[in-house]
């Protein structure tokens, strides 16, 4: 997968991607992120990407002249599934959608920063648009970030165990049942019984009716 992520703070974009699981899947060569600085695509001797919005009112608004640049010059070297905007006016970002574009080859995330972008950017490149919850943020830059770590750990060979991804919270509408490790017995508190049987077979049976109960009682919203 390749994933290019257009932004005014490429700085601000490059810690996520260096540590962890991220990191891992670059070294891999399992996906390739770039960070596009929309300030490259302007002929403005100041490297301006923003102006005030017509009609008036407080707040600055990206450009549609540097966006087109930059994103036409991406697409005349390859063919991308989604042009994804970030926004708080898009749609939620949850694991379902999450495990569509973990499917997809190429990718182009637009951050959104100040009042947002021009609406002709909207109307003419952007095929998906995209908010990590229902408030508003800085920049699209850190929104950008989640999605892309919610994509990127479901690709084959990221995680060390692959089955893993399939029993998170959301996979199926359902929370994760709870989990236990060593010691068995701290200070009293134990773990169940069963988990310790080696009997596999109701192990995820009650794993089942675990994430069943939890999801029912803090959740029940994803079981309609």
């Amino acid at each position: 997968m390749r994933i290019d992520i257009i932004t005014v703070l490429p700085e601000l974009m490059e810690s996520p991607f260096n540590a962890s699981i991220l990191s891992r899947a670059k070294e891999k060569g399992i996906v390739e992120v770039h960070f596009h600085n929309l300030r490259d695509y302007t002929d403005n001797t100041y490297k301006q990407v923003d102006d005030y919005q017509y009609g008036g009112g407080a707040g600055m608004v990206l450009m549609i002249e540097p966006i087109d640049k930059c994103i036409s010059s991406l697409q005349k070297e390859r063919t991308y599934d989604e042009v994804i905007y970030m926004t708080p006016d898009g749609t939620t970002l949850n694991q379902k959608l999450a495990n569509q574009l973990s499917l997809h080859e190429n990718i182009i995330i637009l951050c959104g920063h100040y009042k947002g972008v021009d609406q002709r950017v909207r109307d003419k490149f952007i095929t998906k648009e995209i908010s990590i919850g229902d408030y508003v943020l800085s920049g699209g830059e850190l929104g950008a970030a989640v999605l892309c770590d919610a994509v990127i750990r479901l690709l084959p060979g990221v995680l060390n165990d692959e089955t893993s991804a399939l029993t998170d919270s959301f996979q199926d509408n359902l929370l994760a049942p709870p989990v236990y490790t060593r010691p068995a017995d701290y200070k009293g508190m134990k773990v169940p019984d069963l988990l310790l049987s080696g009997n596999f077979p109701k192990i995820e049976k009650w794993r089942e009716k675990q994430a069943l109960d939890r999801t029912q009682r803090l959740r029940p919203d994803l079981l309609k």
